[in-house]
């Protein structure tokens, strides 16, 4: 039995998740796998009842389960910040989740912005997922003679930073700290290069700024040398502005790209739209001996949430993620094939391609692909 936890969350988040159990068990019917689920009300409606972000009783029952799946996170009632940081960063924090895995698949039948059809994009997209600019540490002073004390707590080490700044001849000042740790850099190197023995890819891009930012992504070049002599597979070193032109140019040339957190984040958007858009992009957060996080890359969405317009895709390829995560490869590889199936037909398109099929209709479609023998 396989616990999921299931946090549908705001906007569109609860219709793409129904859609990704609708699915979840028509392969679990056919492959024999018992899911046992639990929602958590987490996210808007619950923080403006309750008052609550995300309670320690509540990552206490999500720690006993096998994986997590969520729709969405985010609200025009609520600042921006509170919920994405208050539930998305603190999972992926408490849980370690120190890979964010982004497939970048052009599927047969979804339109390419960058032209040409037949176009074969299919890139393995490893993000950092808990260092770098986004640890969260920074802030402001003011003209004169000023300290702070910043904290880095992580499961595996703690760091403390006293900073003294004294500022002349202006007012204000703003400054926030990237971090990038041997274990941190190591670990997600590790799990790239393995990635790729996995999949029969033999070259991976690690991206960096290390021309500029010289220490943070000096160390992270030395662990991806590290891992390429390790694992056996050749690595080359990227600029981030090089591999986004590159992206746009010629994707095809990349098969499994490795990135710190902030690069990461910018490039596999770009990666998105390129796969056709946010819909059809799914993602992992991933800690491979602890509990993995699986969400679609497109947001709630609140400007069409209740329409019953959403593409669901990403939100089912990101069950698949789940599935495939879990171990359970030959169901993973029967959902996205039936998506495959189903999105090269070109009879069931949603509105962000210029179709009208609702988002049920999509999830029926594939669960329908899915009953076929194979």
């Amino acid at each position: 039995m396989q616990k999921i936890g299931v946090i549908p969350g705001d906007g569109v988040g609860p219709e793409v998740v129904a859609e990704a159990r609708k699915v979840l068990d028509a392969v679990s019917e056919k492959h024999g796998i018992t899911f046992e689920y639990e929602e958590f009300p987490l996210g808007a409606d619950h923080y403006l009842r309750t008052g609550e972000v995300l309670s320690e009783e509540t990552i206490q029952r999500l720690s006993r389960k096998d994986a997590i799946l969520l729709g969405a996170m985010g609200d025009p009632r609520v600042k921006p910040g509170i919920l994405e940081k208050g539930v998305l960063l603190r999972l992926r924090f408490h849980f370690d989740q120190y890979v964010n895995l982004r497939p970048i698949k052009l599927f047969e039948g979804v339109p390419c912005p960058l032209g040409a059809k037949g176009r074969k994009i299919n890139i393995e997209f490893v993000r950092e997922n808990t260092e770098d600019f986004y640890v969260g540490l920074g802030g402001r002073v003011h003209e004169g003679l000023s300290k702070t004390s910043l904290s880095l707590l992580r499961k595996a080490y703690e760091a403390r930073f006293d900073i003294g700044i004294e500022l002349k001849d202006e007012s204000e000042l703003a400054f926030q700290l990237g971090v990038v740790t041997r274990h941190g850099a190591r670990r997600v190197m590790d799990y790239a290069f393995q990635l790729a023995k996995k999949k029969g890819i033999d070259l991976v891009t690690a991206v960096d700024k290390a021309n500029v930012l010289t220490e943070i992504y000096g160390l992270w070049r030395e662990a991806a040398e590290e891992a390429s002599a390790k694992h056996g597979i050749a690595k080359e070193f990227q600029y981030v502005d090089a591999v986004a032109l590159h992206m746009v140019r010629t994707p095809e040339r990349f098969r499994l790209i490795v990135a710190p957190n902030l690069f990461g984040d910018i490039l596999t958007d770009l990666g998105a739209a390129i796969q056709g858009g946010l819909g059809f992009a799914p993602s992992g957060n991933i800690n491979p001996s602890g509990v993995s996080m699986f969400e679609p890359v497109h947001g709630s969405a609140p400007d069409i949430a209740g329409k019953g317009i959403v593409n669901p895709v990403g939100a089912i390829l990101s069950s698949a993620l789940m599935l495939e995560t879990l171990g359970i490869e030959k169901a993973a590889a029967d959902v996205e094939a039936a998506v495959k199936k189903i999105l090269s037909e070109g009879r069931h398109k949603t509105a962000d391609i210029g179709g009208n099929a609702s988002t049920s209709k999509i999830g029926d479609a594939i669960v329908r692909e899915l009953a076929k023998p194979r």
